[in-house]
């Protein structure tokens, strides 16, 4: 029996995937596995029976990976799995900004007592009235799941789309529309676009990448849109920026004492995945790579660990390991396999910056000495017996 715990309400659409094997209401101190979405999870004691981790979502801030990696306890989260709906909020948001819609729904709920609100509204109207989206230059900084569904929507709206990503995978790159302008850098973005939103994770190098030297190449009236993370965009420098013109409107997803309190920006309370279907892809997902690893042994969408799948073990055993990326660890496994009289049928190892991990096919399933012996080679971190 395994023992999973949500520590958020977590979609039945992906919980009821588990099988009779899995106890899906454990504690957090007795868990195999957790489901988590947005529980801060950096100052709880990590037990030892922690396998694996999964976010049901893309960002995974609030998950300490390095603390988890050291302690041999892999990390998912569901990249794609959320994208049309953050997709479609960042449409409405640019429709938003374009247009006074809001100003208008409120001015009607302020009149709504007027007896001749009809003829009234003819002539408050033109207070709301703004510009379409189509024929404008739309700048998409990172071309990932989402980004790449927001670039081909704004095509298919009639906007002229510049998209930056360095790191553009061949799979991101065939999902793009052959519309769409590759913009080797991003200072064309800045320079060119009267529409500019974000979708790169939240690293130290992406840490205020929108800042005041990015809005002084803006155009006058330029919109900045960002569903991503609010770090993202240096939150002083663009108070400056929309009282000086630069920037027409800041539409965030993230209420801060910053954003809140700013003239010319329209802020949601963190909406963006925020749907029925998001909810139900994400939870799906995460469930599905928990049983995959903790069945299989196989780790898909990971974010501490590297990717490894040899799918269903057809072999009498299976030994999964997690271990530092250094030298002579592969051979001190073998070893160890060899002097027990065990042969490895199939094996797989990959390496993801400063951690590694193996998964072996053997012949007979490891006994609790070759499990010991394994564990106490010099940068093996959890060994884990899967058949």
């Amino acid at each position: 029996m395994y023992n999973v715990n949500c520590l958020n309400n977590i979609s039945s659409k992906g919980t009821d995937l588990f099988s009779d094997a899995y106890k899906i209401d454990a504690t957090f101190e007795e868990a195999d596995a957790v489901l988590v979405r947005s529980a801060k999870m950096h100052d709880m004691d990590l037990p030892a029976s922690l396998l694996a981790i999964a976010r049901a979502g893309a960002g995974v801030n609030n998950i300490p990976l390095d603390k988890c990696a050291e302690h041999g306890i892999v990390v998912f989260n569901t990249p794609g799995a959320n994208a049309n709906a953050v997709k479609e909020h960042v449409i409405a948001s640019m429709l938003l900004a374009a247009r006074d819609e809001i100003g208008g729904v409120e001015w009607v709920k302020e009149n709504k007592d007027d007896a001749d609100i009809a003829k009234t509204a003819e002539k408050a109207k033109k207070a709301f009235a703004g510009t379409e989206i189509s024929g404008k230059k739309l700048g998409v900084i990172g071309l990932g799941a989402i980004g790449q569904l927001v670039a081909n929507a704004a095509i298919a709206l009639g906007m002229e789309v510049y998209g930056y990503d360095p790191y553009l995978s061949v799979n991101a790159a065939w999902n793009l529309s052959s519309k769409v302008k590759h913009i080797v850098n991003v200072e064309d973005i800045y320079k060119e676009c009267n529409y500019i939103t974000v979708h790169v994770p939240a690293l130290d190098s992406t840490k205020g990448m929108i800042n005041k030297a990015a809005f002084d190449m803006m155009q006058e009236g330029t919109v900045i849109i960002n569903c991503a993370r609010d770090i993202l965009v240096d939150e002083k420098a663009i108070v400056d920026a929309i009282a000086s013109g630069k920037v027409k409107k800041y539409v965030s997803d993230f209420p801060n004492t910053a954003s809140v309190n700013m003239d010319g920006a329209i802020v949601f309370p963190h909406l963006g995945a925020s749907t029925e279907e998001a909810e139900e892809n994400c939870a799906v997902m995460a469930v599905q790579e928990l049983r995959d690893y903790i069945e299989n042994g196989n780790i898909c969408h990971s974010v501490n660990y590297p990717a490894c799948d040899m799918g269903v073990c057809a072999t009498a055993g299976r030994v999964a390991i997690c271990h530092k990326n250094v030298p002579a660890v592969i051979s001190k496994i073998t070893s160890v396999m060899g002097d027990a009289g065990i042969n490895i049928e199939e094996m797989s190892n990959k390496s993801k910056n400063d951690y590694a991990y193996s998964l072996l096919d053997i012949s007979r399933a490891a006994s609790d000495a070759v499990v010991e012996k394994l564990s106490a080679i010099d940068g093996v971190i959890k060994v884990r017996v899967v058949k």
